[in-house]
């Protein structure tokens, strides 16, 4: 996907990113997948199991709670 992007820039086309909320919820995933949840989100999966993860839990440059 990023070299796909690449590529674009370079041909001077136009590029559009979006998020579909909850899309990768929603798929079948195989094999190990790593995801990133940011704000209140975050907050609200870590209170569900404070001891599993807390050690996961972190602040970005903004200070927003990231997991």
């Amino acid at each position: 996907m990023m070299i796909l992007c690449g590529i674009d820039a370079i041909e001077n086309r136009y590029i559009v990113c979006m998020d579909i909320p909850g899309y990768s919820l929603h798929v079948d995933m195989k094999g190990i997948v790593h995801m990133v949840l940011e704000g209140k989100i975050a907050k609200l999966i870590a209170q569900l199991r404070i001891t599993l993860y807390r050690k996961y839990i972190w602040q970005n440059k903004k200070g927003k709670p990231m997991l």
